[in-house]
């Protein structure tokens, strides 16, 4: 089984997570910097004496695709424990299963795909 697991996390959370991940030796894992929102809607910010409001916060998105069930829930309770601060916007984690995988280089498929 090939799972893809997404999380939306905090930007100063980002190094947090990392570190988690290499704690437990996930291999790989593609960051990107987003935008959204969630329950909270954005916030009211004072610019030059108006009140703005910034509905997109900034966010840190990891993608990382993992070979098992077991290396899922791993995974997800690392970005949990270093993600989490106990407050509204510490964000979200979704995984589902993929279809297939494919490794460029070498053209190996599935399990061989993701791992050294």
């Amino acid at each position: 089984m090939i799972i893809k697991i997404e999380a939306i996390v905090r930007e100063d959370k980002m190094e947090d997570v990392i570190e988690a991940l290499n704690a437990i030796e996930v291999n790989g894992i593609t960051v990107s910097q987003v935008m959204g929102h969630g329950v909270q809607k954005g916030y009211a910010e004072l610019v030059r004496g108006q009140e703005v409001i910034i509905n997109l916060i900034p966010k840190i998105k990891f993608e990382i695709v993992v070979s098992s069930e077991e290396w899922e829930k791993k995974t997800i309770e690392a970005i949990r424990a270093a993600a989490k601060t106990d407050e509204v916007g510490d964000g979200k984690i979704f995984s589902y299963e993929l279809k297939s995988a494919l490794r460029i280089r070498t053209g190996d498929t599935g399990y061989d795909a993701l791992n050294p």
